[in-house]
Order: C-alpha cells, then sequence, then structure tokens
C-alpha cells in the first residue's frame, strides 16, 4: 500500500516571518492527519524558519532546486549537502517552470537526482508536457523520454528512494486541471515505464499529480489508482486551503 505525499510548492513566495505565520495555523490542522506525509518545499531563504516551526510535528521539508556539486565556485547555486544541513528531506528536481524558464534538460535532472540521493534526500522527480505537445498527441513520447533520461541511469535501489510528480505544464497556474481521467492515464503510463525499466519498484513507487490542485478536485484525482498524492502550488500558500487538500 503507497501511502500518500501532499506536497506543497511555494515557489518564490513568503518571508520568513510569514513561513512561521503559516506554520502556527496549518500545523494544528494536520496534526492528526497521519494518512499521508506532508512535504512543504519553501523558498531557500525560508529553510531554517520552516524547519524550526516543523520540529517534531512529522511534517517535512524539502529544497525547491538544487546543483549538482558538493560544492564549489557556484555563484547562486545550493548543494545538497547544504538542503540536508538546512533540516530539508527532500527536494523538488525538474519543475516545469526550471525546464521552461531555466534550461534544465534531462541530463541535468539526472545529475541533480544522483546529488540528491548521495546526500541522503528524496527527489521528487517532476514529468510532464507542454500543451503543444498534448494537442499534437506527444504526451506520451514526452513523458518517456523525461523519464529515461532523468531517472533512466538510477540503479534499482537509487530509484527506489525516488517519488514521480506527474505535472501537465498546460495546467499549472492556468486554472486548467487535467481531468482525474486524463491526470489517470498518464500516471498509468508512466507505471509501466516502471515496470519496464524497475520492475520491483512499480508496486511501491508514488507518482504525484500536480497542476492547478485544489481543495475541490483533490478528491477526484486521489480516487484515481495510480494517482499517490499531489505536488500542490498556488493552493499550499494558504494554510486552510492546504490543509483541506491534505485532508481530502
Amino acid at each position: 500500500m503507497r501511502k500518500p505525499l501532499m506536497a506543497g510548492n511555494w515557489k518564490m513566495f513568503k518571508t520568513p516571518a510569514e513561513t512561521q505565520a503559516f506554520f502556527e495555523k496549518f500545523l494544528p490542522l494536520v496534526e492528526k492527519s497521519t494518512h499521508c506525509e506532508i512535504l512543504i518545499c519553501p523558498p531557500f531563504v525560508n529553510l531554517a524558519a520552516a524547519a524550526a516551526a516543523t520540529a517534531g510535528s512529522g511534517v517535512g521539508v524539502g529544497g525547491q532546486n538544487l546543483y549538482w556539486a558538493p560544492e564549489g565556485a557556484f555563484t547562486g547555486e545550493i548543494s545538497a549537502p547544504m538542503l540536508k544541513a538546512a533540516g530539508c528531506r527532500s527536494v523538488i528536481i525538474g519543475h516545469s517552470e526550471r525546464r521552461q524558464f531555466f534550461g534544465e534538460t534531462d541530463e541535468t535532472v539526472a545529475k541533480k537526482t544522483k546529488a540528491a540521493l548521495a546526500a541522503g534526500l528524496q527527489p521528487v522527480v517532476c514529468v510532464g508536457e507542454m500543451l503543444d505537445e498534448r494537442e499534437s498527441g506527444q504526451t506520451n513520447a514526452v513523458l518517456e523520454r523525461q523519464f529515461r533520461g532523468g531517472l533512466g541511469s538510477l540503479t534499482p535501489q537509487e530509484f527506489a528512494q525516488v517519488v514521480i510528480a506527474y505535472e501537465p505544464v498546460w495546467a499549472i497556474g492556468t486554472g486548467r486541471t487535467a481531468t482525474p481521467e486524463i491526470a489517470a492515464d498518464a500516471h498509468k503510463f508512466l507505471r509501466e515505464q516502471v515496470r519496464g525499466s524497475f520492475p520491483d519498484s512499480a508496486a511501491g513507487v508514488r507518482i504525484l499529480y500536480g497542476g492547478s490542485v485544489k481543495p475541490d478536485n483533490i478528491k477526484g484525482l486521489m480516487a484515481q489508482p495510480d494517482i499517490d498524492g499531489a505536488l500542490v502550488g498556488g493552493a499550499s500558500l494558504e494554510a486552510i486551503s492546504f490543509a483541506s487538500i491534505v485532508n481530502f
């Protein structure tokens, strides 16, 4: 039985003070939510505040990105050991915004995933198609390419520690959500990819859905057998909203 994971990606929102205020409101709302794992990924400058606020709560903290080298002359970058030392247990890798705006590739996703694993972080590796790719019938080809390019070089032992997040790019921040059936088809295809490359992990790997997840659509998404949680953007910024998603 796969335990659902509800992850909030705060993107470039909130200050440390706002982070503390969020958790003061959020933690009482989820203190009995043992049916799933909960993860919040704030901006780097908020990690210390988030780690302090969640200490002893069971709510995990993660990074939104990392660089693959453990240290070096890479101005503006953050390494996996730094995230680990800041209190992170997980890190998002290959988010569509990183791919779209900052040149992330399947090759860099692979390097970052290995770096995260080496530091003891759980990678949440994102895949997903653009609108033109979906409309031209390329969804499965894109997902297969991203899966093989970003995760195909892992050992079975490494892959067993990975979480996958399917994010149809056309549904992120647009208000257009993939229907539960569309999402389920993509998740089923991704699990088939896992079965072909890492057969021992096919039944256990968690595949999250991300793309305009909200309190009013989470139930339908979570009813699908291959959807194991959500990677939530805007709706994770407000404590009551995200708690409602966690407690679907």
